[in-house]
C-alpha cells in the first residue's frame, strides 16, 4: 500500500470547513488514505509565511488556501498560468522538486457553478462584493463567461480600483465601476455576488440590505458554510435565481483533487457521501 497522502488548508476561520472531507473521501475513492490538517496561522503563533515555510518542508503533497491568505500565497510560488498572475491570487499550491506550484481552482470551480445553474445566460451587469481573493477569481470568471458591465465593491477603495484595472487589461472593453459600499452599486445590476466572508460562519450578517437585491436576476454566494446564508434566503424570497457557494465547493475541491493527485474521481458518488454526512473509514 503507497503511503498516505498528506494535505492541509491554510486559513482563518476554517473550523467547520468540509474540505478535509471531501479530500477524505476522494482519497477512499481510489484506496489512499488521505491525511488533510487544518492549518490557522494565529492558533499556531505563526505568521502566513513562516507557516507556508514549515509546511513546504514538511512532507505535504499540497494545501489549499483560503480566507484571507490567497494573495499572500500567490507571492509564495511559481504560477505558469498567465491568467493566474493576471489574478494575483491562489487557492491550491503543489510542493514539488521545482518548488511550490500555484493554481486558482476557485476560478475554475466559479465558471462550473454558474454554467451548471443558468447555461449559457448572459449575466448582464453584475455587482461584485469583494474585491480580495476570491473575488479576484469570480472576477476573471465572469469575463469568461462574457460579462460587458461588472461593479466592484469593497471597502479598500484602492484595492477594488487595482481589480478593476486588471480586469479592463485582460478585457479591454469591459465597463467598471467601483466603490467602498455595495448599496451604493446595486441599482440596476442583473446578478449580485458576495465574495466576502460576511455570512459565514462566525461572520453573521448579509453584505447587500434585501431591499438593494430587489430588482436583481441572480445572486452567488462564495460563502459555504452554512449552505443557506442570509443573503441566499434574502434572494430566494425575494424571487431571485440562487447560485450556492457549494457549488464553487465542490467545483474548486473536485479541481484541486486532480491538481494534487492525477487521481480519477467519481463527483456524482462524492456529492452521495457528503451529503450523506459520510468520511473516510
Amino acid at each position: 500500500m503507497t503511503g498516505p497522502i498528506r494535505l492541509g488548508l491554510i486559513g482563518d476561520n476554517i473550523a467547520a470547513s468540509q474540505a478535509p472531507r471531501l479530500h477524505r473521501l476522494a482519497g477512499a475513492q481510489n484506496g489512499r488514505r488521505v491525511v488533510y490538517d487544518r492549518l490557522v496561522p494565529p492558533a499556531l503563533g505563526l505568521s502566513f509565511d513562516d507557516l507556508f515555510t514549515q509546511v513546504a518542508a514538511g512532507g505535504y503533497r499540497g494545501v489549499n488556501v483560503t480566507y484571507p491568505y490567497k494573495e499572500l500565497a500567490a507571492g509564495r510560488v511559481a504560477i505558469a498560468d498567465p491568467l493566474v498572475r493576471a489574478m494575483g491570487a491562489v487557492n491550491t499550491v503543489v510542493f514539488g522538486p521545482d518548488g511550490p506550484q500555484g493554481f486558482n481552482t476557485d476560478h475554475t470551480g466559479f465558471i462550473a457553478a454558474y454554467r451548471q445553474a443558468r447555461g449559457a445566460a448572459d449575466p448582464g451587469p453584475v455587482l461584485l462584493i469583494g474585491a480580495g481573493g476570491v473575488g479576484k477569481a469570480v472576477a476573471f470568471g465572469l469575463i469568461a463567461l462574457g460579462v460587458r458591465e461588472l461593479r466592484i465593491a469593497d471597502h479598500d477603495l484602492p484595492k477594488a480600483q487595482a481589480l478593476a484595472a486588471a480586469l479592463q487589461a485582460a478585457r479591454p472593453g469591459l465597463i467598471t465601476r467601483t466603490g467602498g459600499a455595495a448599496t451604493e452599486l446595486a441599482a440596476g445590476v442583473a446578478g449580485v455576488i458576495n465574495c466576502t466572508p460576511v455570512g459565514m460562519v462566525g461572520y453573521d450578517g448579509t453584505p447587500l440590505p434585501r431591499a438593494d437585491l430587489a430588482a436583481a436576476d441572480w445572486v452567488f454566494d462564495a460563502v459555504y458554510t452554512p449552505v443557506e446564508t442570509q443573503f441566499l434566503q434574502d434572494a430566494a424570497s425575494a424571487g431571485l435565481q440562487v447560485i450556492s457557494g457549494y457549488e464553487l465547493f465542490i467545483g474548486q475541491g473536485v479541481d484541486a483533487w486532480h491538481i494534487f493527485t492525477g487521481l480519477p474521481l467519481d463527483v456524482a458518488r462524492l456529492r452521495h457521501a457528503l451529503a450523506k454526512g459520510q468520511d473516510a473509514p
